[in-house]
């Protein structure tokens, strides 16, 4: 039985393959800014990962903050730094973002599990 991660990148490659296929140039450079954005730069890419994370909060993406979670935790970011950056994201945001905020910790600790 697949995980919730796995479903979710699973999902995420196979939409992202077939959009990237057709031949439609402003999606594809759209992709790659994002792409070149989070690389290291003045900032790590982990302030990066948690900036988009905040971002994607208080915007309501719920897929964009699952990737973004999954990506602070690649790059070393402990539970406490996320719950810190949520905690903002949540201020900022306003309450209409707890939802997010209890979506966005179940997956955290989807992730946790992943890495065991």
């Amino acid at each position: 039985m697949p995980t919730k991660v796995k479903e979710f990148n699973d999902y995420r490659q196979e939409m992202n393959d077939k959009i990237l296929a057709t031949d439609n140039k402003v999606i594809k450079r759209i992709f790659n800014l994002d792409t070149n954005a989070f690389a290291a730069g003045h900032l790590s890419v982990k302030t990066k990962e948690l900036l988009g994370l905040v971002a994607s909060t208080v915007l309501r993406c719920d897929d964009c903050v699952k990737y973004h979670l999954e990506s602070s935790m690649e790059n070393g970011v402990t539970k406490e730094e996320m719950l810190e950056t949520m905690a903002i994201a949540n201020l900022i945001g306003g309450t209409i973002v707890i939802p997010h905020l209890r979506r966005a910790y179940e997956y955290w600790e989807a992730l946790e599990e992943e890495k065991l």
